[in-house]
Order: C-alpha cells, then sequence, then structure tokens
C-alpha cells in the first residue's frame, strides 16, 4: 500500500486504448447548445440542435431482449435511480424492437464496443444507448444521468422539468481496470455506508471494489473455521476498543459482493500480509513465534507486525492459517483476483517474506484465483500474469536509470521479469487519504498535498518512468489499470496529532466524501478516458457542474480552490464557497469540547480551531450548507423546529432544509444566516463566552450580524 520505507503515518517515527469512431455532426448543426459536462470525457462527443428529450411520468425504460440475462436489471436500475428526484415510476419493458418517446437500452450493439463501451444518442424524440451487453449499458447510463439537471441526483421530489440534453455519444475505457481501495480493516464502514460509497464510484464507472480487509488494527471478515478472527481481531479500530460488530459476516460479505456486482464492480478482497498481521496475531496463537497470542491492536503505527516465518514449524501454522482464509475467502468471491498484501515489513528477512509469498500464492492460484498484491510482492516468486499495485512516487522514478534505484524500483523490475501486469496508484497522485492542504482537517502528508490538480496529473504510462517520462520500467501493454486508495489511517480530525477521543471521528462516510470528492472522479477519468483528452482547465469547468450533483444527492465534498465552483451553473454564484469563521462581537460560531451529534452550538472567543472552521457549500436553490471542519457535522436547526428559540446544532448532513442557509448581506455590516425552513436566523445569546446560540425572528440585532472570515 505504501514501500519499503515507511508511508510516514508512524507519529513515532487490458487494454490498449480504445479509439470510437467520431459520430458526424447533423445536418442542421448550425448553432448547438455546448456540450454538456461529462466525467470521466467521453471518447467522442458532438452536441446537437432541438430541445432535447423531455421526460414524463409516462416515459418507458426499454430494454430491447437479448441473451445478456443482466440487461433488464440495468432498465430497473435506471428507473430507480430517476424515481426520487422526478417521483416517476417509469414503467421498465421488455420488447423486440424499439419504443418510440422512450429510453431505449440496446445490449445488441457490435462487439467492437468492447464489455464496457456504448453509444449514446439523444433527441427530442427519445434516448437510446447501445451497448455490447448489460455492463455496457450501465457505463452508458452512468453518463445519461449526467446528461440530466443536476437536481435529478435529489433523494427528494423536485419540480423538473427532466430533459437530456440533445447529444450523441460514442465511449470505451482506456483501462479496463479502474478500482477504488477502502480500508475498513482501520476504520469499519458500516454495511448501509460501504453501500452508498459503492454507489458514488459507480457514478464514475469504477468497475472494481478493492477491500483491505485485514491489518494490524482489525480484521473485518468472517471465517467460520476459525472464530477467534473476529472475535477477538474485530474487537478494535485505530482508536476504538471494545467491538463485537465490526466485521463483515459471511452473508454480509457475500451482500457486498452481490450489490457491487449489481452496480458491475468486480470485489478485490486483501488479505494482508506477512505484516499488517496484528489482528490475526491476537487471534491465533500460533502464529506467534512464542506460541502466545498478543494484545489487540487500536493504535496508529505501521511496520510493527510479521508473521512467525522463522522455523518450519511456523512456516507450515502459517501456511495452513493462509490456506484456510484464502479458501473462504475466495469461495465467497465470485472475481477473478485475491490481494495478498506484501507491503512494509523492514522486519523480515528474505527468506521470511519468500515463505509467506510462497505459501499465499500457492493458496490463491490453488483456487484458481490470480494473485494481486502491492508491487514489494515483486520481489519475490510470483505466478506470471500476477498483478502488482504500484504506490511508488516521484522519489522512486527519479532514481530509474541510477546507481541507487530504489528497492521498489528493483521490485518491480522483478515483477516485469515474471511477465507481472501492474495496477497504478501513486501515493502521489491516488492516495485519497493526502490531505488537499494544510487545512484538511483529516488524513496524512507524508507525500505532501495532493489537491486536485495532482490527482489528475498524471499519466499510468509513464507512472515508472524517469521524471522526464522516458525509460518507463513497465509498458503500456503490461499496465492493466489504476486505482485511487483511500486509506483510513487518520480517519478524525485534527489529524496532525494523536486523537484523544472517539469523539473526534465522523462518521466514515463523511471523512470518505470528503477525502474522494472531487479526486476520484480525477483519476477515474484517467482510467477511462483517452490520455488525449487529457487537460486539467477543461476538466475542471466541467467538474464544476457536479458540485451541485454532489449536493442534491447529500454527498459531503470538499470544494477544491483550483475549481471554479460558482461557474457550475449554481444559481447563487457561490460567493462563499469554502471554508470559513463566523464570528459577532469577537466570539466565534462553536462547536463545544467534544460535541458529539445534536450538540447545540456556542459562541467563544475567537481562537481559529476546526471546531470554529465550516466548509460553506451553495446548494442548487442558492443556499448554503455549513460543514464543521472538525467533526463532519452539519449546522442544523433542532429536530427541524419551526419555533423561535429552537436550539442550533450540529447533526449528521442530510441535505434537508432545516440543514440550509440563505446568506445575506445585513443592514450596519455583516451577514445573517436565515434558515431556508423556518424563516429564523441563527442568534447568539450574548458575547460572553460559551453563549447558547438559537434560531429568532429577525431583529437586525448585533448578535444577529456575523463576519465571515
Amino acid at each position: 500500500m505504501r514501500a519499503s520505507r515507511p508511508r510516514g503515518r508512524s507519529f513515532a517515527a487490458l487494454a490498449v486504448l480504445t479509439l470510437a469512431l467520431a459520430l458526424p455532426l447533423p445536418a442542421t448543426a448550425e448553432a448547438v447548445e455546448p456540450a454538456p459536462a461529462v466525467v470521466p470525457q467521453p471518447v467522442s462527443q458532438t452536441s446537437l440542435t432541438g430541445s432535447g428529450f423531455a421526460l414524463t411520468a409516462q416515459t418507458p425504460v426499454n430494454v430491447i431482449s437479448s441473451s445478456d440475462p443482466d440487461a433488464a436489471g440495468v432498465g430497473s436500475y435506471l428507473a430507480g435511480l430517476l424515481a426520487p428526484a422526478t417521483g416517476y415510476t417509469l414503467p421498465v419493458t421488455t420488447t423486440s424492437q424499439p419504443a418510440s418517446q422512450a429510453i431505449v437500452l440496446d445490449p445488441n450493439g457490435p462487439s467492437s464496443l468492447g464489455a464496457e463501451g456504448y453509444t449514446l444518442n439523444s433527441t427530442s424524440t427519445g434516448v437510446t444507448v447501445t451497448a455490447y451487453g448489460a455492463q455496457g449499458l450501465f457505463r452508458g447510463v452512468q453518463t445519461l444521468r449526467q446528461l440530466l439537471p443536476a437536481a435529478i441526483e435529489s433523494t427528494s421530489v423536485k419540480p423538473g422539468p427532466w430533459t437530456v440534453a440533445p447529444v450523441q455519444i460514442s465511449d470505451s475505457p482506456r483501462y479496463s481496470y479502474r478500482g477504488v481501495m477502502v480500508d475498513v480493516a482501520r476504520r469499519y464502514f458500516p454495511m448501509a455506508q460501504l453501500k452508498r460509497y459503492i454507489d458514488q464510484a459507480a457514478t464514475y464507472k469504477i468497475n472494481t471494489l478493492h477491500l483491505h480487509l485485514t491489518d494490524d488494527q482489525g480484521w473485518r471478515i468472517a471465517i467460520g473455521a476459525i472464530p477467534s478472527l473476529t472475535t477477538v481481531g474485530a474487537s478494535t479500530q485505530s482508536g476504538f476498543t471494545g467491538g463485537t460488530t465490526w466485521y463483515y459476516t459471511a452473508a454480509e460479505y457475500q451482500e457486498i459482493v452481490a450489490y457491487a456486482k449489481s452496480r458491475f464492480m468486480t470485489v478485490v478482497p486483501e488479505i494482508d500480509g506477512p505484516g499488517h498481521t496484528s489482528a490475526a496475531l491476537a487471534s491465533v496463537a500460533n502464529l506467534n513465534c512464542n506460541n502466545t497470542a498478543i494484545s489487540p491492536y487500536s493504535g496508529f503505527d505501521v511496520g510493527i507486525s510479521l508473521y512467525c516465518l522463522s522455523d518450519a514449524q511456523h512456516i507450515s501454522n502459517v501456511s495452513s492459517f493462509l490456506t484456510t482464509v484464502i479458501d473462504t475467502v475466495a469461495a465467497m468471491t465470485p472475481g477473478p483476483y485475491v490481494h495478498l498484501g506484501g507491503d512494509e515489513t523492514p522486519q523480515a528477512t528474505s527468506t521470511q517474506y519468500n515463505a509467506y509469498v510462497s505459501a499465499a500464492t500457492a493458496a490463491a492460484t490453488a483456487r484458481g484465483k490470480t494473485v494481486m498484491g502491492w508491487h514489494q510482492l515483486g520481489q519475490s516468486t510470483i505466478p506470471a500474469n500476477s498483478i502488482m499495485q504500484w504506490w511508488g512516487d516521484a522519489d522512486d522514478r527519479s532514481s530509474i536509470g541510477t546507481s541507487n534505484e530504489t528497492e521498489s524500483i528493483q521490485f518491480v523490475r522483478n515483477a516485469v521479469a515474471q511477465n507481472a501486469k501492474f495496477v497504478m496508484s501513486p501515493s502521489d497522485h491516488a492516495y485519497l487519504d493526502m490531505k488537499y492542504d494544510s487545512s484538511t482537517p483529516y488524513g496524512l502528508s507524508w507525500e505532501g498535498y495532493v489537491p486536485l490538480s495532482r490527482a489528475y496529473d498524471w499519466d499510468p504510462t509513464t507512472s515508472t518512468a524517469k521524471l522526464n517520462g522516458t525509460g518507463s520500467i513497465v509498458s503500456a501493454g503490461q499496465i492493466a489499470g489504476v486505482e485511487a486508495a483511500l486509506w483510513a489511517d487518520r480517519a478524525y480530525s485534527p489529524s496532525t496529532s494523536l486523537p484523544t477521543s472517539t469523539n473526534q471521528f465522523p462518521e466514515p462516510y463523511v471523512y470518505a466524501e470528503h477525502m474522494t470528492f472531487p479526486r476520484l472522479p480525477a483519476i477515474a477519468e484517467i482510467g477511462w478516458s483517452p490520455q488525449s483528452t487529457h487537460n486539467f482547465t477543461d476538466f475542471s469547468n466541467r467538474l464544476a457542474t457536479h458540485g451541485a450533483r454532489w449536493t442534491a444527492a447529500g454527498i459531503n465534498y470538499y470544494a477544491a480552490p483550483d475549481v471554479n465552483w460558482s461557474g457550475g451553473g449554481s444559481s447563487g454564484g457561490g460567493a462563499f464557497n469554502g471554508v470559513h469563521t463566523l464570528a459577532t462581537g469577537g466570539q466565534a460560531l462553536t462547536v463545544p469540547k467534544k460535541g458529539t451529534n445534536g450538540t447545540q452550538l456556542t459562541t467563544s472567543a475567537l481562537v481559529s480551531t476546526n471546531s470554529q472552521k465550516w466548509t460553506f457549500t451553495e446548494q442548487p436553490d442558492g443556499s448554503y450548507t455549513l460543514v464543521n471542519v472538525g467533526s463532519g457535522l452539519c449546522v442544523d436547526v433542532n429536530a427541524g423546529s419551526m419555533s423561535a428559540g429552537a436550539a442550533i446544532i450540529q447533526w449528521t448532513c442530510s441535505g434537508t432544509t432545516n440543514q440550509r442557509w440563505n446568506v445575506a448581506a445585513a443592514t450596519g455590516g455583516g451577514y445573517t444566516l436565515t434558515s431556508v425552513k423556518s424563516g429564523l436566523v441563527i442568534t447568539t445569546a450574548s458575547t460572553a463566552n460559551n453563549a447558547a446560540v438559537t434560531q429568532q425572528p429577525s431583529s437586525g440585532s448585533a448578535l444577529q450580524r456575523w463576519t465571515i472570515g
């Protein structure tokens, strides 16, 4: 996940570029609307004249009959996707011929489209998505949703109208593997939150979900033959102890796999080793050299554990353990891959490391699985056509061809010689746990900061090349794809020091969404779109329109300053988007110490801590949500009250009107913040420390006028 050097987390220390023919311009294309802002950028996209196709409550979703049993499911998925915002229950039909005035999904396209390619044609008479099977239809549907107004992503009924922009698109992916990794080992994601993340990733044509299931801080997958792995190994997370349900049962794991499959995503389970194994060492005594289980670990360090591989008996113990675990996981995972980890084992000798790789790869291949591993696995003998995941950086690249090549580069060379393929996850571009900048409440910065522009500015074909882009160790033909990695080492705020309370940890989805959006769409575009289309200015202009989509969907995204979000079509101009303090009379709006869900806000002396910093994000109606940088929770009215005097609290962000605030210049200076739901104004009781904040009728009082800093 990370190099033979530490990731800096311890405070103590397959595919060829696919070109599609551009569709011809229509004869009447003398004046067309700007191209719809699609992410990832399609291979070919032509805007058409005309009004586009208007959905009504009677519009059918017409699936053309085929031999692909999953095609009808794509039609039902689309109807379900459109229902919350439109209020329509669109009829889904299966016929042999396309219907008129319909959304037509045709899975009988030419094989030249490939498994994921599609064409999309939208005019005033209807929309047709054509693909060579259901998977391509599903990718086309993700584009179709971006041709509708941003409010289509809302979870509640909106007024519309619902018009699909007129366009012709021909599209297919650059790489067949486009993944996102979720570290559920250090921070357990409840099922509903993991499904939410799957849906969000699928929107941007991500097709692989890599689950980091085991690490020092926790074991998250039930193994029936070894129940202690969950009764003991799952009892901890980073910063948490005493858990009894922090793992996926066999049934839950299979539900995750099935849910991902319904979104045409392949699950890659990772069983890490021979390091990152404290949870296993705490659960199974004979994996330790003294045959005594260690204590479960809930800390934050790395490079602290290793299976005992120093003698024949313990190598046999580890081999037997791995066979049981990998057999169980492989049997529940229909996808082709099992990820065996392999990184950060500075204390392992070559003999010990090789013993692990031999045992783990034998267990995986016996189950017919393709071996995956972090690039360090390449130092050992691996099966041909294994997939190594590269997470090196510019320091590694700068050493290429010198007398001081890093170990990581040497391991890559060894893997290439064994006919390995590579998934590219350069940590200085594709690690979603890296801070955007110094104000980011979560994550780390051992690779420096990774703003959106840096997440976009790389090419898989030069990820293992010299800094000038030449001399790539991994050829283009050996690159299977790309993957963004969401580690959870520091899923709390402020993450610049070790936490002192579990109250510093927001819900996993709050952390995940803040760190993922907008960077995952950038990496998704790198994996999908032709390299020739990559241009950050163009990308950021297209992405700007997606802020309103994320807001409508309730995604707690980071309004990256390298995007002009106000240019994305939102009604209010987004003048306040970004992180601010709110102060009146020298006192700042504050989450009190150890504040949790439901805590009433106060005003206290302005010290600019994260508890006093608020991320303003404009909504489609021109109002704003205010998310506390420290807690990740939204400014809310207690119980959605309409009454004067109701407490202003922080609460899990939901996108409802009691969490939306109209910002207006006030007579006498400053700004008022008025609840969209109640029409009442955020008011502090006094200028004394720890004064309570409530909603009150607008009075012009200085206690209602806020400086936005």
